[in-house]
């Protein structure tokens, strides 16, 4: 068996999508929609909103970084918001007709292009971030660190995950 640092990168992933995984696990719907915190935040809303960060990541692995426009949130209309920003808080949201089983499918299939991706592309490769408040300007990362970026953020939210589950019913995923 050989060890190579693609196998530590695929290792990563899948540990910490098998820990966020194992959050839900055994899960109702209206489990996975409650908010049972102070945080607006629901457990198949997370799991939306990790699919959806990890395949824009995944999409910048391949094309680069998309034009973003600044969003001025405060300016926004709430009483008429625009559709894109009702679309991008629905990402943090387990709407009607959702399912676990399906939100969890759909993470399923992001994970497995990303997958492919991880044990194809070469990982040295660069773009330039796209331009946001949060990264320096002129700063690129190599596909390397856009993977690491994908653990990191789903080791982030599974942490989220664990303090809802735990509000719900007690369990959670560690110790």
């Amino acid at each position: 068996m050989t060890n190579s640092e693609r196998d530590d990168l695929l290792d990563l992933l899948h540990k910490h999508r098998d820990l966020f995984r194992l959050t839900v696990a055994g899960l109702s719907d209206e489990q996975a929609r409650a908010t049972p915190t102070a945080s607006t935040l629901c457990l198949g809303g997370l799991i939306k909103h990790v699919a959806a960060t990890e395949k824009e990541w995944a999409d910048f692995i391949v094309d680069g970084a998309t034009t973003q426009g600044d969003v001025d949130w405060e300016g926004i209309d709430w009483s008429n918001p625009p559709t894109w920003a009702v679309d991008y808080q629905n990402q943090f949201r387990m709407l009607p007709g959702e399912t676990l089983a399906g939100l969890l499918a759909d993470y399923a299939s992001v994970a497995a292009t990303t997958d492919e991706l991880v044990a194809r592309v070469d990982l040295d490769a660069r773009h330039p971030l796209p331009e946001a408040p949060w990264f320096e300007a002129g700063t690129s990362w190599s596909v390397r660190r856009t993977v690491m970026h994908i653990a990191v953020e789903t080791a982030q939210h599974a942490g989220h995950a664990d303090i809802i589950r735990e509000s719900l019913d007690g369990q959670r995923s560690m110790g």
